[in-house]
């Protein structure tokens, strides 16, 4: 469902994200030198996990990183065969990754791919809470939907249509990765747990997050207002729990209680 966007074929900057039912796992900025760089973008209203910047340097130009959420990033530079291995990213982290030469008149180009998380991550079992507040509980959608938990990203995520503007509740505690509110994916939430996973509140109503980024919340607190934004086909909450695998994201199977016990979803995908 995210599709690859190539590394340029000329010196313009291209710069995009994936576009899917569910906010994209990777993001990539690609540059053809020379050309000027461009200001990082906010997490608090970005879909992007990261940014790459050209700062002139000792005769030459430094490609710039930096990550743009709150959390941990693993980025990889592509297209120089000095480019170092893929590099995870503090939260807010700035880092040079290539210092490269002054321009000798054969076009350079390069490309930045980021993923979210750590991929050292160990996820632990936990039992998380139902991130809504309801007498009645519906799914219109749960671990392998026909309809679109069809892919690595979104395989074990749940769906609970929701009038729009019901809050929502961390299902668990953390702390606020990134808060988006974009054209293209929609109104969402990441936020990150202690043990490296990240849960993904997607299709929020627009500017509706009363969590900022780098905020540490509580399982159970209010985070935002459910909507209908984005890829989504009706109001509804789009939950999942991710973790980064090494430059690729993958969902993982979860546990979730609610007042009247805990919900049965499947375990094993056939």
């Amino acid at each position: 469902m995210p599709r690859t966007i190539p590394v340029l074929l000329s010196l313009a900057l291209l710069c995009a994200s994936g576009a899917e039912a569910s906010p994209s796992s990777r993001w990539r900025e690609a540059w053809g030198l020379p050309t000027a760089s461009a200001p990082a973008v906010a997490a608090s209203s970005s879909d992007a996990f990261a940014s790459l910047q050209l700062q002139a340097r000792a005769g030459g130009r430094s490609a710039v990183v930096s990550n743009l959420t709150a959390g941990p990033v693993q980025v990889r530079l592509q297209g120089d065969s000095r480019a170092p291995a893929a590099t995870v990213l503090a939260a807010g982290e700035k880092r040079s990754l290539l210092w490269l030469a002054e321009d000798d008149g054969n076009p350079l180009r390069l490309a930045l791919d980021a993923f979210p998380g750590d991929p050292a991550a160990q996820p632990q079992d936990h039992l998380y809470l139902l991130p809504l507040q309801s007498a009645s509980i519906r799914v219109s959608q749960a671990f392998a939907g026909h309809y679109s938990h069809t892919d690595a990203q979104n395989l074990y995520a749940v769906d609970f249509p929701l009038p729009e503007g019901t809050p929502v509740l961390a299902a668990r505690a953390g702390q606020v990765m990134q808060v988006v509110d974009s054209r293209e994916q929609g109104s969402l939430l990441r936020i990150l747990h202690s043990d490296g996973s990240m849960a993904l509140y997607a299709h929020l109503q627009a500017g509706s997050a009363s969590v900022r980024p780098g905020q540490a919340v509580a399982a159970g607190q209010g985070i935002a207002l459910s909507g209908n934004t984005g890829h989504s086909s009706g109001p509804h909450l789009h939950f999942v729990v991710q973790v980064n695998t090494g430059l690729a994201l993958r969902s993982i199977p979860f546990r979730m209680g609610s007042a009247r016990g805990e919900l049965k979803f499947p375990r094993q995908i056939p």
